[in-house]
């Protein structure tokens, strides 16, 4: 069937890829996703994540390594180091912008703050799970 040329204009505001995307419990405020389940034990759990503008994540980290496409918006992530039972800042803030792609070890602790709105494509290497970094940031 041919498609009508104003309907081949598809942006992220206007696909359907990013509709339905709903509260997660037990998450940051401002974020809500649409998920996906694997259903092969040695893949992965992919998430289109939307932030506001201004929302953030505590510091924590995944229990497998994770890929972030950004497709919209502006973020940024900081690492943190455990130091007697503190965490410390370890390197710069990175940032990233549409088109760019970060990656996290596993358990590697780090915090997310979302400088403007974000449309994101979150790929974890296994089952997703959010710990909590359970230390004071010095």
């Amino acid at each position: 069937m041919p498609v009508d040329d104003a309907t081949q204009d598809v942006t992220s505001a206007t696909s359907e890829v990013w509709s339905h995307h709903i509260p997660v419990p037990g998450t940051p405020e401002g974020f809500t996703a649409r998920t996906t389940y694997p259903t092969n034990p040695d893949g992965v759990e992919v998430m289109l994540e939307r932030w506001q503008a201004e929302s953030e994540e505590p510091p924590h980290f995944h229990p497998g390594d994770d890929m972030t496409v950004v497709v919209e918006g502006r973020m940024s992530v900081q690492f943190y180091r455990m130091e007697a039972r503190s965490l410390v800042r370890d390197g710069e803030r990175i940032f990233l912008d549409e088109g760019d792609v970060g990656y996290i070890r596993a358990g590697r602790i780090h915090d997310a703050r979302y400088v403007e709105a974000c449309r994101l494509v979150y790929v974890h290497n296994g089952a997703f799970a959010f710990h909590l970094a359970d230390a004071k940031v010095d």
